[in-house]
C-alpha cells in the first residue's frame, strides 16, 4: 500500500509547461535584478544631490556678507575706472569740436 517514489517512478510532465515554467522564472529572476538596478541607481543619484546640497550650503555659508566675490569686486572697479576714462574722453572731444562752450 506504500506508493513512495522509487527508482522505477516514471514521472510525466508536458514539455510546454515545463518551458513555460523556466521561462517564467527567467522572467521573474531578470525583472528583479533590473528593479534592483534601477533602485541602486536611485540611490546613488539621491547620495550626489545630497553632497551638492551639503557643498552649496557650505558656499552659502562662506559666501561673503557683501554678496559679491573678489573678482566681482576688481571688474566693478575695473569698470568705474573705465567710465571715469570714457567721460574724461567725451569731455575732451567736445572741447575740441566745439571749443569749450556747451
Amino acid at each position: 500500500m506504500s506508493e513512495g517514489i522509487s527508482e522505477n517512478s516514471n514521472l510525466k510532465t508536458n514539455t510546454g509547461f515545463a518551458l513555460k515554467l523556466i521561462g517564467g522564472v527567467i522572467f521573474c529572476v531578470y525583472s528583479g535584478a533590473m528593479i534592483m538596478a534601477s533602485i541602486n541607481a536611485l540611490e546613488l543619484d539621491l547620495e550626489r544631490i545630497k553632497h551638492e546640497v551639503e557643498l552649496n550650503s557650505e558656499f552659502r555659508i562662506k559666501w561673503p556678507r557683501e554678496g559679491e566675490l573678489p573678482a566681482d569686486v576688481m571688474q566693478n572697479l575695473n569698470i568705474e575706472l573705465i567710465n571715469k576714462r570714457l567721460v574724461k574722453y567725451e569731455n575732451l572731444i567736445d572741447e575740441m569740436r566745439y571749443g569749450g562752450a556747451r
